[in-house]
């Protein structure tokens, strides 16, 4: 096929925008003469502003009635041979209804919420029991294109990567620290993170930077990481852009992190990740590069807090309870720490 115009219908969040990554990248591949055009939020745009071949049409998650008339007006007149319906929230079900396509791919029926079904007219067939960034390349293989391994390719400008340098310096290897969740009770303990940043600096001769957004939450967490701990982090929290922050992830050695988008950018530019899973199971919502140095008590949780076998819940349900990633214990990180500084 040629000439071909492909709607991608996904807002929202980070962790699902770099699942999302290896599809364009495997249409691009095997498509390359397709046009491909990307209904995103805000964050999401700035995040992948240089991923080149693709028209972003930004959407203003808070922006009410006026933002919904304007990307009704930036849709006014465009057709669509596919879209690509990978976001089954009803804000976006409802938006969707603005592209005109014929060809109107979504979920499989598993994955259907808030009337998804209503607004497709084909759906993917993707295994249940399936990392999501093989289930978002089922939208792919839906276009007739052969399975394979996924591909990121992540653009990162020579001028973040310079500034990531140069905060950076030179020194020995780094344990970079992000460690908060959009979702608080994915989040670790602070004392446990010291506990964690004092072993690789004591033990490893490891430099820690702790990284995060300009939130309180994150402002809060990495005051109380470096209080609680015995030796001096570099702390960069609310310091850096969301493009600085993935070309400070790229300077890592490693990273910790619960699950959240981080965790799956550093994966992205192939940064090894000790992702801390609790309330969520790696296998599912992992960082995809590095799910053997997970540490995963989905298990323990779901025993504790669900009173039930992983398996007799519905696939990567989620166990948001207070005091669940207590479950992780920092011998645990140190462990998976040990384990790579060793390899």
């Amino acid at each position: 096929m040629s000439d071909i115009s492909i709607c991608i219908m996904r807002l929202s969040a980070i962790g699902d925008a770099t699942h999302v990554v290896p599809v364009v990248r495997t249409i691009q591949k095997h498509m390359p003469e397709a046009r491909i055009t990307w209904i995103i939020g805000k964050l999401e745009a700035r995040l992948l502003n240089g991923l080149a071949g693709v028209e972003f049409i930004v959407f203003d998650k808070k922006g009410g009635f006026a933002a919904i008339r304007q990307l009704r007006k930036t849709l006014k007149g465009r057709k669509f041979d596919f879209l690509l319906h990978m976001q089954v929230a009803a804000r976006a079900n409802l938006l969707s209804a603005l592209i005109k396509s014929p060809a109107r791919i979504g979920w499989d029926r598993s994955r259907w919420r808030d009337r998804h079904q209503w607004f497709i007219n084909q759906s993917v067939e993707a295994p249940r029991h399936v990392h999501q960034v093989d289930a978002f390349l089922a939208f792919a293989h839906a276009l007739g294109i052969p399975p394979g391994p996924p591909v990121w390719n992540w653009p990162i400008s020579d001028d973040d990567t310079d500034w990531a340098r140069q905060v950076l310096g030179h020194g020995p290897p780094i344990l970079m620290i992000s460690p908060c969740s959009s979702h608080p009770l994915r989040n670790w303990q602070a004392t446990r993170y010291a506990e964690v940043a004092d072993y690789a600096i004591s033990k490893l001769g490891m430099r820690v930077v702790l990284t995060g957004g300009p939130s309180e939450l994150e402002a809060t967490t990495g005051q109380d990481i470096e209080s609680a701990m015995q030796n001096k982090p570099q702390n960069l929290i609310g310091k850096d852009t969301i493009c600085q922050s993935v070309a400070l992830l790229k300077q890592a050695t490693i990273v910790i992190s619960p699950d959240s988008g981080p965790a799956h950018l550093a994966s992205c530019v192939e940064t090894p990740v000790i992702g801390l899973y609790a309330a969520t199971p790696s296998a599912r919502s992992g960082p995809y590069n590095s799910l053997d140095l997970c540490v995963d008590k989905y298990t323990q949780a779901a025993r504790k807090f669900r009173h039930k076998e992983p398996q007799e819940l519905r696939w990567g349900q989620r166990i948001e309870f207070p005091g669940v990633m207590d479950l992780i214990e920092t011998r645990d990180v140190i462990d998976k720490l040990n384990q790579f500084m060793q390899s």
